[in-house]
């Protein structure tokens, strides 16, 4: 199963090549939308990445996803071609730069991904935000200043409808 860091620069990556803006706050949303759909609408129901998603303000939040990429405010994320990786011990000694290889997602769930990302490509980061604070996950989940969990369980439950 991939990383949400790994889906969200195979996003990032995608969507430049369709030429789609992506922002944190979009990139953010379409994280949800990805996790939902794999949730209720592949043939496993299995998550297709395993960190939490969190009920923040602005809607749902991968939060080590939204701390990779905070840096472009609201602008467009460009291509990632490399990224660099902390061995456990989070020293700057043990830093490494990484190539990114979009095959640590499967060609399947790339096909699924890109899915989802075509179908919401056209809404703007509020629109997307509006839309997931009517849904019940985020709605059950929020709280100010708690960045609860939503959890699998709640989008698997409110997608399956």
């Amino acid at each position: 199963m991939p990383m949400a860091l790994d889906v969200a620069r195979y996003i990032i990556n995608y969507s430049n090549k369709k030429e789609y803006s992506t922002s944190n706050l979009k990139l953010q949303k379409l994280l949800y939308f990805v996790q939902a759909y794999f949730l209720s609408f592949t043939p496993s129901r299995k998550p297709c990445f395993e960190e939490e998603i969190e009920a923040w303000d602005f809607g749902p939040v991968v939060p080590s996803v939204y701390h990779e990429f905070k840096s472009f405010g609201g602008n467009s994320i460009p291509v990632i071609t490399s990224y660099y990786k902390f061995n456990s011990n989070n020293s700057l000694w043990s830093i490494k730069k990484i190539a990114y290889d979009p095959e640590c997602i499967s060609k399947e769930e790339r096909k699924i991904i890109e899915s989802v990302v075509d179908k919401f490509a056209p809404y703007s980061a509020s629109s997307l935000v509006s839309l997931t604070h009517n849904q019940t996950p985020w709605k059950k989940a929020y709280q100010p200043h708690h960045n609860n969990i939503i959890s699998k369980k709640s989008i698997q439950e409110y997608f399956d409808g």
